[in-house]
């Protein structure tokens, strides 16, 4: 018998060309209702409606959501410097210290005081027996008005007392150290605003991948359905591409769902009206450059806000020493009185005469015995000072780890990053390669699934990657002391 041979890639051509020319039958066939339509008939597949993506996946288009206001990065933090209620509450603290001081060193200035007393005599006695040095008695007749009063004028001023010195040389210190709290708030609220911003803008970003997943399954279980209802291929295609598709609406639900807290969450951040409404725009290659940044700086401990306000309690340390130290030091102070006194036995004609006498003076007082409590003030003092010390040695600790991990954290996410990138555009490749091959009967849906997946994947992968990079950044530049507000 003869040999017959076959070309395979013929045969391949011929089926391919023989589906194609069929299909026109098979979609005239569809829309014509099976004569028994049973359990098994399938329903026709609702119909998703194509969406807009708005991503860093794909060039930006900001559209009106109908909110009130649109705010940048940059506009959340300058909102936040001005609303947020935290902050307000440490500049108030700062006047605070300054009224403080004022009041501490009020004492430096003159202090005056006016008193009185009204006297009415109910019994006195007109008469007294004296003896004289020599041994004899006389008797000494004395003038006695029943109704006196002495006003009076007091001035005081502090010369020297080591009270006042002690609160003058820690006035400006209390005012620097409300002021480091200031500055300890604004770089928290800096870089809780921008972590939370990059929380919510990744997660709309999230949306917008899986409503972009959402369509892509939509069009791929019509796909589905048409070429089971054409016979090409079976049910469980279709069923399938369902399964699929109301997975990534479960996503999709999930993600929309999220935003509100983390709305929430920013708006608490900024000291924005809960009842009002604003949506968060950004520019692409803007963040896209903001992610580097020079990883061979050299950590600085003084830049850091921290170390900064250890350093003043040091300083106020070192002034309490020095006023318990020398708290032996007499109190000086001048004053002046000067009293006005009056009196008659009617109390109607009181305030006709009257006798002033006034006087000038130095007042001191000098500590001789204090039961010890200023050598163990001093004691007290000192040792505080050294706890002091050891809490900056551990914070000096703690500063390194924290810059050394948000460095290694930056460096491992951000050449993450770029892999994911790359694995983005395969992903998309791959997808787009399989859909067709499956619509051309080449290969079956389950490829299609895996590629789907494995696009989703890398596109969620990706984004979590960016906003992480970014976030790490903001670590890395607090753990530097380089936020700037």
């Amino acid at each position: 018998m003869a040999k017959i041979y076959y070309n395979t890639s013929a045969m391949r051509t011929s089926l391919l060309i023989t589906c194609l020319f069929c299909l026109p039958f098979f979609s005239h066939s569809q829309n014509k209702t099976p004569v028994n339509a049973g359990s098994n008939s399938v329903t026709p597949p609702v119909v998703v409606p194509d969406t807009t993506k708005n991503s860093l996946l794909l060039p930006v288009v900001v559209k009106d959501t109908g909110k009130a206001q649109y705010f940048t990065l940059k506009q959340c933090i300058d909102y936040a410097l001005q609303h947020q209620p935290n902050l307000n509450i440490s500049l108030i603290n700062v006047d605070v210290a300054k009224t403080s001081n004022a009041i501490a060193l009020s004492g430096w200035l003159p202090q005056a005081n006016a008193s009185g007393d009204l006297i009415h005599n109910i019994q006195s006695n007109n008469s007294a027996n004296v003896t004289t040095p020599a041994g004899s008695t006389s008797t000494t007749n004395r003038t006695t008005v029943t109704n006196s009063f002495v006003p009076g004028v007091t001035v005081s001023q502090a010369i020297f007392n080591p009270s006042l010195l002690y609160a003058y040389k820690s006035a400006p210190l209390f005012v620097k150290q409300a002021q480091q709290v200031t500055d300890s708030t604004k770089i928290f609220l800096v870089s809780s605003v921008s972590k939370s911003f990059y929380t919510l803008l990744n997660t709309l970003e999230q949306i917008n991948v899986f409503k972009e997943d959402t369509a892509r399954l939509g069009r791929s279980l019509r796909d589905a359905y048409h070429q089971y209802k054409g016979g090409i291929v079976d049910e469980t295609d279709y069923e399938q591409a369902d399964i699929t598709l109301n997975n990534s609406k479960a996503q999709l639900k999930q993600a929309n769902e999220n935003v509100v807290p983390q709305y929430a969450v920013l708006k608490r951040l900024l000291g924005f009206p809960p009842d009002k409404q604003f949506n968060v725009v950004f520019d692409t290659l803007e963040m896209m450059n903001g992610i580097h940044i020079d990883t061979t700086e050299q950590l600085q401990y003084e830049k850091r806000i921290e170390y900064q306000e250890i350093k003043t309690n040091k300083d106020l340390q070192s002034q309490l020493v020095n006023f318990y130290k020398y708290q032996w030091l007499p109190t000086l102070s001048a004053f002046f009185d000067y009293n006005l006194t009056f009196a008659n036995n009617n109390y109607n004609d009181l305030l006709n005469s009257s006798y002033p006498n006034s006087y000038v003076g130095l007042s001191f007082s000098i500590p001789i015995f204090t039961g010890f409590s200023r050598v163990n003030n001093v004691k007290k003092a000192r040792l505080q000072q050294q706890i002091l010390d050891w809490n900056e040695t551990d914070l000096k600790a703690a500063i390194n780890v924290e810059y050394t991990s948000a460095l290694a954290n930056y460096k491992g996410n951000y050449y993450n990053l770029q892999l994911l990138q790359r694995n983005v555009n395969l992903a998309r490749r791959v997808y787009f390669v399989v859909d067709l091959q499956y619509k051309q009967g080449i290969v079956p849906y389950l490829n299609v699934i895996t590629a789907e997946s494995n696009l989703m994947t890398s596109e969620i992968s990706y984004l979590n990657a960016l906003f992480q990079v970014l976030s790490n950044k903001i670590d890395l530049q607090k753990a530097m002391g380089n936020i700037s507000y």
